[in-house]
């Protein structure tokens, strides 16, 4: 190592230039301890001995004098090599910066600065026992690549600070054949092969302890750490490491860093390339298998390889993969029912007997419709809603009340059969007591200034705010995240606006009557054109506010200041799901149970704000307009974030690629061909599941106006896995490993969707479909004593749904002109259940609306009921963890404290045996003399 005589700790002057890496973290030096979590008190006592004995030399970072800078060796020659130019030592992470020397534009105070800050970082790295080797880039010489190695000391003693568990011994416990095992033959066309990618070996584990290590399955050192785990406490140790202290106060930290611009990246390294092994007969080569088996589109009908997908990329991609496989294989179930619903709405559109009279030239044609708006509206004939009436037979079927049952009892099944397999993968991946394990964020620690008595232990710790302080921050995040909730509903109420201004011109130019030989008269009616554009701007709304709020919700979370990563993963969930749950579906639940509800009659129309008349649905219902709108934003919605996974990132290699020198692939080392892969993100796969459980909402709350979303979520998840996966393994860096229990809080969330589902479905069943008046009319009012039929029947529906109003009772204000071609007429019909003109009750609801609008809310509390009481038996009869798997668990933590008992038994009888030869020896000495 070469030895340069500066100052650690920069005394950088106190000027506007001091503070560019921002001053998150900055803290009293003195006031807050480095990587010591509360509460770990084991913990910080190795830190403790790990200065004494790892960095004995190099003092507390105040008095220390001269710093460590990693010696400069070229490239080897080899593209796929992991290791150091020794070939001994294993590449554990790389950092990568800019040459301040060498840069176009050189500013020479600001890049001074830069470069002491970062040899600083890079000496006290050195001082925690890291071993940095620094290689030019063989295609760009103004970059520079730091490879970091950890020794075995370092990954023993950081093991045991972050309760790491390795392996005590192989599992010796028996696999239970399963019940369907005669059916192998099936599973194993659609499991990786086994000779490709072969099993995990399972082990009885426990966290890591420095005086137990001999109890450890250690069969070779440079193995029983495997490259994640190293990656892993290596990206800790940079997290929390001093570059910079001014005026006592503290700059630490890898992330900093990076956003500030001294470091251009810092990523682990993949193990080689993704379209062909590694020339290394050691090398595993797990990149290429992951491509090969799990994201090539020839392993689509493949079940994911989730072993090695957890062991190459962390828990926490596992764990999402996971989740994301077992909810598309539950979405199989769902998507075949809702076809067979639709195909039985399809097939049955001839035998609908209100849509045959809608089109009926002689029912339907001689029906004159109320204008819609005011002035500018024409009378209509009923015959031009002639195709969206039969569209909204097949929607609004039998089949969607049966659909809309099962979905409520679907979700529930899919939930707690979840509930099952993440702890089979907590089991299986020990991450069962994983909320003890996790340390606190770097960011945290540099907060916390304030020294409190814990209640519990009574001795000090220290915290980031007081409760007069946190108090403040709460209610602040909560306002802003209301404002921009407001700020939502303000654009809902701005389309809304539209579609009611935008509805007057469509009426004025579409055509007012239907001749059966224009393609465009016979689909596109003034309310189905309101209907796409409006679903149009709308998605174009939500994907600009898309873009802003995450910004914010970011900023908001880094306000509030979470301890763990965890913490703050949780609470910007929260955020950003209320903030889309709002985004995303109110124009939904506008059109559900809004839209046409409150608009009065002809003669006393109700006006939104004073100027604009409540638009009305068409004669069927809002239904159709609600699948349409579904369509738009779902559909929409899968184009764009594909267009955003694939081809973004696609785009900005091939760029890359095209920049650099051609073929320079095949000669540039590992590290630099990772470096030219884009960044993941902060976030990780954030943005992954807040897409999928946006889809999940639109599975499940709008499902009875739409039963083909399942299935349309089925195809795109089986793509979003593989499209994910390809993103990971060919166009990405590799990420920091990362542990995970459990998916977050997206459970709750689902959770809170599958309770909210059942009462949206059974309103939109009740309230949204014409279902209930027609089974109103059905049952009650085609038979005397209201109807005229002898016997049960739908005809005549038509005609006994519309009420008759008298043209000469129009207000100046909404009297419509006369239109020629309709021939003469005194009356017109709309949509409601009211009495005709001429009865003592004019215009006043009739004893029809009053018998659909008790039948609503019976069905409406009924379903509800039924479905509620089958999810609550349902989820007592399915306990959230298998009986098999409480056995495995409980037998492995007896035989773990069995073993590490009975070792430490027998070091205890050693020692007693030896003392006692000892003194045997001694006693029998002088005898013999």
């Amino acid at each position: 190592m070469q030895m340069l005589t500066r100052n650690v700790l920069l005394d950088v002057e106190q000027d506007e230039e001091d503070d560019d890496d921002g001053d998150l973290g900055d803290v009293a030096a003195s006031r807050r301890p480095f990587l010591t979590p509360p509460g770990l008190l084991p913990s910080t006592l190795v830190l403790e001995n790990l200065d004494q004995t790892i960095l004995p030399n190099c003092g507390s970072l105040e008095d220390q004098q001269d710093f460590q800078v990693p010696e400069f060796e070229e490239f080897n020659g080899k593209p796929d090599s992991l290791f150091f130019n020794d070939g001994q030592r294993r590449i554990d992470f790389v950092l990568v910066y800019e040459d301040e020397s060498r840069k176009e534009t050189n500013k020479k105070g600001t890049n001074e600065k830069q470069r002491k800050k970062r040899q600083a970082y890079e000496s006290n790295l050195i001082c925690k026992g890291l071993e940095l080797e620094a290689t030019r880039s063989v295609l760009d010489d103004k970059l520079v690549f730091v490879k970091v190695h950890a020794p075995w000391e370092v990954l023993c003693t950081y093991a045991e600070l972050m309760h790491i568990k390795l392996p005590l011994k192989p599992n010796d416990l028996k696999t239970r054949f399963s019940a369907f095992s005669h059916l192998n033959w099936f599973t194993k066309v659609l499991s990786v092969d086994e000779n490709i990618i072969k099993p995990e070996q399972e082990f009885f584990t426990a966290p890591f302890e420095k005086n137990r290590m001999n109890d450890f399955y250690i069969v070779d050192r440079d193995t029983f750490f495997n490259p994640a785990t190293r990656s892993r406490i290596v990206y800790f140790i940079l997290s929390r490491v001093k570059y910079q202290v001014v005026n006592n106060v503290s700059k630490f930290g890898i992330n900093r860093l990076v956003s500030s611009g001294i470091y251009k990246a810092a990523f682990p390294l993949h193990d080689c390339r993704f379209g062909q092994q590694s020339e290394d007969a050691s090398c595993p080569s797990e990149r290429y298998l992951l491509y090969r088996e799990w994201a090539h589109p020839r392993s689509i009908y493949k079940k994911q390889p989730l072993d090695l997908i957890r062991k190459y990329y962390g828990e926490k991609i596992g764990i999402y993969f996971a989740w994301l496989g077992y909810y598309t294989k539950m979405l199989l179930l769902a998507a075949v029912v809702g076809v067979a619903c639709f195909l039985y709405g399809y097939l049955s559109q001839d035998y609908c007997t209100w849509s045959r009279e809608v089109c009926d030239p002689d029912i339907g044609g001689n029906i004159i419709m109320c204008p819609q708006c005011d002035k500018l509206c024409p009378f209509w004939k009923l015959n031009i809603t002639c195709e969206s009436s039969k569209k909204l037979c097949i929607f609004d079927s039998f089949g969607t009340l049966v659909f809309a049952v099962f979905m409520g009892v679907w979700v529930t099944l899919f939930l707690e059969f979840w509930k099952r397999r993440q702890a089979e993968l907590e089991y299986e991946w020990d991450t069962v007591e994983l909320q003890q394990e996790e340390q606190a964020r770097p960011e945290y620690e540099a907060q916390c200034t304030h020294v409190v008595i814990n209640e519990i232990t009574q001795e000090e710790e220290r915290i980031p705010f007081t409760t007069c302080g946190k108090c403040i921050r709460i209610t602040l995040c909560a306002s802003a995240v209301f404002f921009w909730i407001l700020l939502i509903i303000a654009s809902v109420i701005g389309i809304i606006v539209y579609r009611l201004s935008v509805f007057i011109v469509f009426s004025t130019t579409l055509p007012k009557s239907f001749n059966g030989t224009d393609p465009i008269q016979k689909y596109l009616t003034p309310q189905m054109a309101t209907s796409i554009t409006a679903s149009i701007i709308s998605f174009i709304i939500i994907m600009i506010l898309n873009t802003i709020y995450e910004k914010v919700a970011i900023m908001i979370t880094n306000f509030e200041l979470p301890r763990t990563q965890t913490d703050y993963e949780n609470s910007l969930t929260m955020k950003m799901f209320l903030f889309q749950f709002v985004n995303y579906y109110s124009s939904c639940f506008y059109i559900a149970f809004f839209k046409g509800k409150f608009v009065g009659y002809p003669g006393d129309p109700v006006y939104w704000l004073g100027k604009y008349r409540n638009e009305e649905c068409d004669p069927g219902g809002c239904l159709l307009e609600l699948t349409t709108q579904l369509t738009i934003i779902m559909g929409g919605k899968a184009i764009w974030n594909n267009i955003q996974e694939v081809l973004l990132p696609w785009i900005m290699n091939l760029i890359g690629r095209y920049r650099r020198v051609s073929g320079s692939e095949d000669i540039s080392p590992r590290w630099e061909q990772d470096y030219h892969l884009q960044p993941m993100g902060k976030l990780g796969l954030f943005y992954e599941y807040l897409e999928m459980i946006i889809q999940f909402g639109f599975v499940t709350l709008f499902v009875a106006s739409f039963p083909l979303a399942p299935l349309l979520a089925l195809v795109n998840n089986i793509l979003e896995i593989r499209v994910d996966a390809w993103k990971l393994t060919t166009q990405f860096r590799r990420m920091v490993p990362e542990k995970a229990q459990d998916i977050g809080a997206w459970q709750p969330i689902m959770q809170g969707i599958a309770v909210l589902a059942v009462v949206t479905n059974a309103m939109i069943i009740a309230f949204t479909s014409d279902m209930i008046p027609r089974l109103v009319y059905y049952w009650s009012f085609s038979i005397p004593p209201y109807g005229d039929h002898e016997h049960y029947t739908m005809e005549g529906y038509i005609n006994n749904t519309l009420s008759i109003f008298n043209i000469s009772d129009f207000k100046d204000r909404s009297k419509a002109e006369s239109s020629s071609g309709l021939g003469n007429y005194t009356t017109c019909r709309y949509r409601d259940f009211r009495n005709p003109p001429g009865h003592p009750q004019e215009y006043k609801h009739n004893i029809y609306y009053w018998h659909v609008v008790a039948a609503k809310l019976a069905f409406v509390i009924v379903m509800e009921h039924i479905i509620y009481s089958v999810k609550f038996f349902i989820s007592y009869a399915i306990p959230d963890v298998s009986k098999s798997t409480k056995s495995k668990i409980k037998r492995e933590k007896y035989l773990t404290q069995k073993l590490l008992h009975e070792s430490h038994m027998t070091k205890n009888l050693g020692i007693v045996i030896q003392n006692m030869a000892g003194l045997v020896d001694s006693n029998l000495r002088p005898k013999s003399e």
